[in-house]
């Protein structure tokens, strides 16, 4: 039967009559994002037998993220040392057409998120996990048998689902992202120093909001939308850009072009069982990325690590590490998500019956002004 399974997946080597044999793993880790290598980092430090896949051909490549570390985070992970591209100091936040509001206290780093990411891999490594990349997960079978592009199968007792807002790992167990946000992102260069984050909040973001971080000599320039908007996502971007060409703030050409799906659904249930194996979301998979900021990097980094533990736990005989990984989860991100996930229908509410959201329902729904953050 699980042959059989197999079979729907595995593009080599299961269809040649001798089957496949399974490898044996104490915890498989499906992604190496922040998330998936903080995990493999963390059981295999624990003395796990980890493998870890990507369907990447190489760690944080392509860029899917604005690149911004808050500075709660920067001081506990070495991966930000060592790819800080530059401080960020405050954050101002544009309402419309309107003069920028001035947060001066707000702290933090912009990072190369490709070279952070690959630090992440590189501590994974040096612990012992065996990571490995162009090696995406074609299917989960019902008994927790991971099927790779390849053809090769893992099996392992507890899997770590961290493969993003559009997780398989988490299909299987039946949590699934249902509100997300298309992100379109382009680097500009920056006509003057800059270290600051800048905000744009405008009725025409519905769902999402515009942003313009530095990083040196450039910056990363994007816009987020509700997923039916993402038609108007590229043209809105363009404007944006425009128009802070015309004011002298950037350069008029365009670098890199990315772009992805963001979870603003808030938390899924992080644990489940795939008969024997158990699964344990991690980062996007679980839903942790803030509904209104899109931050996420910070939560992937945690929640991954603790996942990492929660399964060595269960790998030595602690059967309570599940309920408990749960439950610090929920301690360290609950109360902030349904926070956001509060004011961010509050806003997108103003939209209903052809109505748009005015300034003070804007300023109400993002983290700078005291109306996001009263009761």
């Amino acid at each position: 039967m699980l042959l059989d399974q197999a079979r729907q997946c595995a593009f080599a080597g299961a269809n040649d009559g001798r089957g496949v044999m399974a490898e044996q793993a104490d915890v498989l880790v499906v992604g190496l994002g922040p998330a998936g290598a903080s995990a493999a980092r963390a059981a295999a430090a624990a003395g796990c037998k980890v493998i870890a896949i990507d369907r990447k051909q190489r760690a944080g490549h392509p860029v899917q993220c604005a690149e911004f570390v808050p500075s709660m985070l920067s001081p506990t992970i070495d991966a930000v040392t060592a790819t800080r591209c530059q401080p960020i100091r405050a954050m101002q936040t544009f309402v419309e057409n309107e003069e920028p509001d001035w947060q001066g206290h707000f702290p933090g780093v912009m990072v190369d998120r490709a070279a952070f990411d690959a630090h992440l891999v590189e501590s994974a490594r040096e612990a012992g996990a065996e990571c490995r990349f162009d090696a995406g997960l074609a299917m989960m079978t019902t008994d927790g048998t991971a099927c790779v592009h390849d053809g090769s199968l893992i099996r392992a007792d507890v899997i770590v689902g961290a493969d993003g807002p559009r997780s398989r790992v988490g299909k299987a167990i039946g949590q699934v992202n249902r509100e997300l946000v298309a992100a379109r992102q382009v680097t500009v260069p920056l006509s003057v120093p800059h270290q600051a984050t800048d905000i744009f909040l405008s009725a025409d973001y519905p769902g999402g909001y515009g942003w313009l971080f530095p990083r040196g000599e450039v910056a990363n320039l994007g816009i987020g939308v509700n997923l039916a908007a993402r038609d108007c996502l590229k043209a809105a971007l363009e404007a944006l850009r425009q128009s802070l060409v015309r004011e002298g703030r950037i350069g008029d050409s365009i670098g890199a072009t990315t772009g992805g799906s963001i979870p603003v659904g808030g938390m899924l249930e992080p644990i489940g069982h795939l008969e024997q194996r158990v699964v344990l979301l991690a980062g996007d998979a679980a839903g942790l990325t803030n509904p209104v900021t899109g931050a996420g990097i910070s939560a992937a980094v945690m929640s991954g690590t603790l996942a990492g533990e929660a399964a060595a736990g269960l790998r030595s005989g602690d059967a309570e590490a599940r309920t408990d990984y749960a439950e610090e989860l929920n301690d360290l991100f609950g109360a902030a998500i349904d926070r956001a996930q509060r004011r961010r229908r509050e806003v997108l509410g103003s939209y209903r019956c052809g109505g748009t959201p005015g300034e003070q329902e804007l300023r109400g729904g993002w983290i700078a002004y005291p109306d996001y953050w009263a009761a």
